[in-house]
């Protein structure tokens, strides 16, 4: 599995869970996915949960279109799909 998974798409997105108060597990789950990604390579765990949060943002997003970028819905979609 070729997977490209951007620091600062997950970085936004953490940032972006937690500006919006939106779920404080997925948070810190998808942050400790991240690490253990940055140690062993094995993107698994950050898949799984950007696409938790990739639901989340979209959901988000159709309240209120400013409260979520596109382009971030659209590079989580990246990873998120795979």
């Amino acid at each position: 599995m070729s997977v490209k998974i951007s620091e600062k798409t997950i970085v936004s997105t953490l940032e972006k869970l937690e500006k919006l108060n939106l779920d404080e597990k997925l948070h810190a789950e998808l942050s400790w996915c991240w690490n253990s990604y940055v140690a062993d390579q094995n993107p698994v765990g950050v898949i799984e949960k950007s696409k938790k949060a990739l639901d989340l943002l979209k959901a988000k997003r159709e309240e209120n279109s400013k409260a979520v970028a596109k382009k971030l819905v659209e590079d989580l979609e990246k990873i998120a799909l795979n």
